[in-house]
């Protein structure tokens, strides 16, 4: 019953309005009362803030400066192994396994099209149908930037307009298709282990998603589908390693990734709520990687 009043009351929330005001506030410099409530959210949630890079809570002069601190170098160690794709972000494992077709399991009786999550762009969906899917969620306490699980060189970044839904597990269970009617960022990279996709999923109160590459794509939210593509190499080529910065969140939300069959599995042992910490094992190849990402030319001719 509590459940079905929150879920309701999420309904009827004016959530662009609040993200929006939620947005400008973390921005604003404050002093006294910056510090003040950033030691309530540390408090209320616990965060490890011996992680930092600066635990000191007066060094940030802004929520969203605390929000997307650093760790300290080397904290969070990159699994050095070829074979291996690394997780990309810490946070929890919400759902993860074989995309069956063109489904992808959100929660217990509810799943979703990956065409729809890929904004209706059926050839990049077909690049993944019965691959695989892993969906980290990153709770408020968590480290906000988004790292890669391997080598990647970005083909094609897609902004797509939606909802602002929490994503948290409740939501997740009773809010359907949540992920492919959110506001989201398709990031689809060639890799040494075949195409993959890392998605940035908004939220309510999610005040901005960056990418190392273009900065802060949203906001603005104008409500219009928009598709950056990039080349395969030169000097507007974005090239990224294993456990490099990819993106950050400016308030917490979720990562989608997607991985082409038949190049990788998940790591055994890891399973729905499975913690997870950047830099950690997430999958292995199948068949042994190469040493560069694989060249793009054959999906760039047949994307409209």
């Amino acid at each position: 019953m509590l459940d079905s009043i929150k879920i309701a009351l999420h309904h009827a929330l004016p959530k662009v309005g609040l993200t929006r005001l939620a947005g400008w506030a973390a921005d604003k410099q404050a002093g006294r009362l910056t510090k003040l409530v950033i030691d309530l959210f540390v408090r209320c949630y616990k965060v490890n803030m011996q992680e930092a890079q600066q635990p000191d809570t007066a060094a940030y002069r802004t929520f969203n400066e605390f929000f997307v601190r650093p760790l300290k170098p080397g904290i969070r160690p990159v699994d050095p192994l070829p074979q291996h794709l690394v997780m990309p972000a810490d946070g929890m494992i919400s759902q993860l396994g074989v995309i069956d077709d063109d489904r992808i399991l959100q929660a217990k009786q509810h799943d979703y099209s990956l065409e729809a999550l890929l904004a209706g762009n059926y050839i990049i969906a077909d690049l993944f149908r019965d691959g695989l899917f892993v969906t980290t969620y990153l709770s408020p306490r968590d480290y906000h930037r988004v790292h890669m699980p391997c080598d990647g060189v970005l083909r094609d970044m897609i902004y797509v307009p939606g909802d602002l839904f929490s994503v948290n597990p409740l939501t997740a269970e009773n809010v359907p298709n949540l992920f492919a009617r959110n506001e989201r960022v398709i990031c689809l990279f060639d890799t040494p282990f075949g195409p993959m996709v890392q998605i940035l999923v908004g939220a309510t109160i999610v005040g901005s998603i960056e990418t190392v590459w273009a900065g802060v794509v949203t906001p603005p939210r104008e409500g219009i589908i928009k598709r950056w593509a990039y080349p395969p190499e030169g000097e507007d080529a974005v090239v990224l390693e294993k456990g490099d910065e990819m993106g950050r969140f400016r308030l917490g939300s979720t990562v989608i990734n997607l991985f082409s069959p038949g190049h990788v599995q998940l790591m055994p042992g890891l399973a729905s709520q499975s913690v997870t910490r950047m830099g950690e094992a997430l999958a292995e190849a199948l068949t042994p990687a190469d040493s560069s990402p694989i060249n793009g030319s054959d999906y760039r001719q047949h994307t409209p």
